[in-house]
């Protein structure tokens, strides 16, 4: 297989999480195999989490780190995310990564529409695997929950810009979990970044 370009991002706002260790084991392996690597860790990322007043004619200019994300992301060909599951959902500075760095004209251009109004995707060409640790048993996010965040993350932020297929592996329940079985967890993702899977 050949070597793909990597872009790793630590979704987890904590200094030290298993989110951050998951992203280590896979980029280990990843680089050992002959991959290229870049890596972003939110919670080293400075940035304004909130909007404000901007918009799509006047959007705020993107901090150092948001714009250092965003080119790595176009440079990508495969897009590495691990992330908690909180409140169903995913921490706020991780949204907001999202929220600030996904702009028109970067990300998506509003001036050429699909016959459903949608507007075209700009980072199309790019697959993505997301690590979601989670203490609802991913049975559970399928039965109870219909796997809402997933749709979230692959559809309506991932997808709407052309990242896609996006690949999940669940691994819960995270809190507490027994130090064999993180062992194995982290074997599970660094054999995803050997593959670049």
């Amino acid at each position: 297989m050949s070597a793909r370009k990597i872009l790793i991002l630590n979704g987890h706002p904590g200094q030290t999480s298993l989110s951050k260790s998951l992203c280590a084991a896979y980029q280990a392996a990843a680089e050992e195999a002959g991959h290229q690597v870049r890596c972003h860790d939110i919670s080293q990322m400075q940035f304004d989490m909130d909007y404000g007043q901007g918009g799509y004619e006047n959007p705020k200019p993107l901090e150092p780190d948001l714009a250092q994300f965003l080119e790595d992301l176009e440079w990508a060909e495969h897009v590495v995310m691990a992330a908690p599951l909180w409140w169903g959902a995913v921490p706020a500075k991780l949204k907001a990564v999202f929220d600030r760095a996904l702009l028109p004209g970067r990300a998506f251009d509003t001036r050429n529409v699909s016959f459903m109004g949608l507007p075209a995707p700009m980072l199309t060409g790019k697959s993505a695997r997301v690590l979601l640790t989670s203490d609802t048993p991913a049975l559970w996010l399928r039965l109870f929950y219909g796997n809402a965040v997933k749709k979230f993350i692959s559809r309506q932020i991932l997808g709407f810009v052309g990242i896609k297929p996006t690949r999940f592996s669940t691994f819960a329940p995270a809190t507490d979990a027994p130090e064999a079985k993180v062992k194995t967890w982290l074997a599970a993702a660094g054999g995803l970044g050997a593959k670049a899977a």
